[in-house]
């Protein structure tokens, strides 16, 4: 309601609050220049850096560079996103990994498509500039998981997993964070995808991590919890279909062991193998129970799925305009793409 009171009370539209929110463990190679960065690119907006149990100079540098730290005690970026929404007030929100990978300058026109189409989350998809930037194991890892969420809840985005994000109040304040580590930025996306929010991609320059600099990401162990995580929403968001699957398989395991039974029966009129039978008995009868419980789940995650789309629709919709000089900058930037010289 904020954002509707501040444009009747001046009569006309006023800037919106813009927040710059980084999550950072162990960034101190990193941190200054991404702060340095995003506030050339975005000088109006707050910048929040949340330290996740850092051991090192992060915090300090980050405060020294202009940004306001926030420690975050629980270890993983879910906990970090979960905190960064629910501490920070704003109308838009910019989230950037504290690795200094991703191309500060392009945060102005992610902000201006999020505002001129309406939308409530722009990702910026990489587009890697440096073959050490973007690992093939974590490409085909990332292009498995987005074609398992496209499958699962629908086709909206190419880098379901990329940290550069643009938010609009609206999402922030619906979105209710589950997860701990970095499969956060999958139900970042299935959160969009399950309330249909108007949401976008623009390809983004993606660079390797400067020297001195090391990922916290590990492939296997990272993509495991992403996949578990995915399996997990799938079973809360589409539990009819989860547990018909888990029936359906069951009732044809079940006709399978049948047959022999079936036919000897036909010849000869005995069933022998009783402890078979028994079980092709409980098959059917388990088909029969994961059936029910996934008809009954879909009731209440139909009710639930409405209870928080209530709760989106009771937030206003972003509306307003960039900061005089954040827009300036946009538009000197979208000139500048238009005559095809290097940015």
């Amino acid at each position: 309601m904020h954002t509707a009171g501040k444009q009747a009370a001046a009569g006309g539209v006023e800037p919106l609050r813009i927040a710059l929110l980084v999550p950072c463990r162990n960034e101190s190679a990193t941190v200054a220049a991404v702060v340095a960065a995003f506030a050339e690119s975005l000088p109006a907006a707050s910048c929040h850096v949340f330290d996740n149990r850092s051991d090192d100079d992060t915090a300090a540098l980050a405060r020294a560079a202009g940004a306001r730290v926030h420690p975050v005690s629980l270890r993983g970026k879910g906990n970090v996103v979960r905190r960064a929404f629910a501490d920070v007030e704003a109308d838009v929100y910019v989230m950037v990994d504290g690795d200094a990978t991703y191309d500060a300058s392009a945060a102005p026109a992610l902000v201006r498509r999020l505002l001129d189409e309406g939308l409530d989350m722009v990702v910026g998809a990489r587009v890697d500039q440096d073959p050490a930037a973007y690992r093939a194991g974590h490409r085909f890892g990332n292009r498995l998981l987005t074609g398992c969420v496209a499958r699962l809840f629908g086709d909206s985005f190419d880098d379901m997993l990329s940290g550069y994000r643009v938010f609009s109040r609206r999402y922030v304040k619906s979105f209710p964070a589950h997860a701990a580590g970095f499969e956060i930025e999958t139900e970042l996306a299935v959160h969009a995808l399950q309330l249909r929010m108007p949401v976008a991609e623009m390809p983004t320059a993606y660079g390797a991590r400067p020297e001195g600099s090391t990922s916290k990401l590990n492939t296997y162990r990272d993509g495991a919890r992403i996949l578990a995580t995915i399996v997990r929403l799938f079973k809360a968001e589409r539990p009819l279909l989860f547990f018909s699957l888990g029936a359906a398989a069951s009732l044809l395991l079940s006709v399978l062991l049948a047959i022999p039974l079936f036919v000897t029966y036909f010849e000869t009129g005995l069933v022998p193998r009783f402890p078979t039978a028994i079980l092709c008995s409980a098959l059917v009868l388990l088909s029969a129970v994961l059936l029910a419980c996934g008809l009954i789940l879909d009731t209440v995650t139909r009710g639930r799925v409405e209870a928080k789309r209530l709760a989106y629709l009771a937030l206003p919709a972003t509306r307003g305009e960039l900061p005089v000089r954040a827009a300036g900058r946009a538009d000197a930037a979208a000139a500048v793409s238009a005559a095809g010289e290097p940015r």
